[in-house]
This record gives structure tokens, C-alpha cells and sequence, in this order.
């Protein structure tokens, strides 16, 4: 037979335009699944934002903020009472109170937290200080090993802002603690929720601790 074969009758060979429509297709599927992600992710912030666990526990663990010179900002200030709040209930017999110096400071969030507890009256054998953690990874496993050596179980009530509550809960899990969450009262502003939405969305791919060391 001379000559090339050419195509079988009836059968079609796509072109640049179907393939692009193609592609098209696919990336529209992907973007979707990855707003249907983080939509969810989004809703999941923001109910645990609005939920208060204070399931008896080991300790209550005190997540850092900002100070000024040891007075605690008004963030810390909210998370500080909300913990004697819960330690005057009964929820656990220990406050562990975490954070470590940011540069400049005199002092670090731990021992800001620790002197304003005592001033508030808990004693201090209730009072437990972490002073390295500059972020949430470092003091969620910092106060792990406290916990540990407690000898009364991995059970806490970690005390943060509400729209902190979800990723805080999801990092004590992965350091091996049993969290329950208490936000103080501080609000959550949308800017927040989808803050912490992002970080919840990669922290659940790549791990806490990972991002903790990108991130700082």
C-alpha cells in the first residue's frame, strides 16, 4: 500500500483546544476541592472558638502572650484570669504557665504570667513556669514534659483565645497531650479565624511541628 496510512474513519484527534478545555476542567476541580478544604477547615475554627471543655484535668496550661516589662498585654491579661477562673473552680490542681522572652524583653511571657497568678493569690505550689517556648509547639511539648513529671496524666485544659483553640488543641494531640480547650473572652475577628484557617489547613498536611519551624 503506498503511501502513509491515514486515520480511521470517524475517529477524531484532539486538538490544542481540547486539550486546554482539559486542563481548564481539572484546575477548576482542584480549586474547588481546595475552597471546599478550607471552608471546612474554616467552619471547624470557628466552632471551637465558641466552645468551653472544662473537663477535670492534670493541669491548665496557659498558652503565652505578649508583655510589656512583666504587665502582662491585654490578651495574656484575659488568658491569666480566665485560668485562675478555672484553677478557683477545681478543673486541675496545677496552672502551668508557658512563653519564653521575645527579643528585647526583660522578662519572659512565663514569668510575667507566673508573678501575676501569684499576685492574683494561687499558690505557689499550684503554679508550674515554662520559659523557652516562643511559640506554640515549643510550649505545648515544654509543657508536656511538665506535665509528665506531675505523674497525674496527659489530661489539660489549655487556656488560649478562642479562635487559638482548634490548633491548639490539634498540636497538644500531636505532642501527646489529652487537651480540652477554655478560651478566655477575648473575641475573634474574622482577619483571625482566617488566619488560623491557613494555619490549621497546612499544619494537618505537613505537621505542627514542621510549620512551627518554618513559621517560627
Amino acid at each position: 500500500m503506498a503511501g502513509a496510512v491515514a486515520s480511521l474513519p470517524g475517529a477524531a484527534v484532539p486538538g490544542w483546544g481540547a486539550v486546554f478545555r482539559l486542563i481548564r476542567r481539572v484546575v477548576a476541580g482542584l480549586l474547588a476541592l481546595v475552597v471546599l478544604y478550607l471552608s471546612f477547615t474554616f467552619v471547624q475554627v470557628w466552632w471551637a472558638s465558641n466552645q468551653d471543655d472544662r473537663t477535670p484535668a492534670s493541669a491548665i496550661v496557659v498558652l503565652g502572650a505578649a508583655q510589656y516589662n512583666g504587665e502582662p498585654s491585654p490578651v495574656l491579661q484575659g488568658r491569666l484570669d480566665h485560668a485562675a477562673e478555672l484553677w478557683e473552680a477545681g478543673v486541675a490542681p496545677i496552672i502551668v504557665v508557658t512563653g519564653g522572652k521575645q527579643e528585647g524583653d526583660r522578662v519572659g511571657e512565663g514569668y510575667a504570667s507566673y508573678d501575676e497568678l501569684r499576685d492574683q493569690g494561687i499558690p505557689e505550689s499550684a503554679l508550674k513556669i515554662e520559659v523557652d517556648g516562643t511559640n506554640t509547639y515549643e510550649q505545648l511539648s515544654a509543657a508536656k514534659a511538665i506535665v509528665d513529671d506531675l505523674g497525674g496524666g496527659d489530661s489539660v485544659v489549655i487556656v488560649s483565645s478562642p479562635y487559638h483553640s482548634f490548633r491548639s488543641s490539634a498540636i497538644g494531640g500531636e505532642v501527646g497531650l489529652q487537651p480540652h480547650t477554655s478560651p478566655s473572652d477575648e473575641s475573634s475577628s474574622l482577619s483571625s479565624l482566617a488566619r488560623e484557617t491557613l494555619a490549621v489547613s497546612l499544619g494537618r498536611i505537613v505537621s505542627y511541628r514542621r510549620l512551627a519551624n518554618w513559621v517560627g
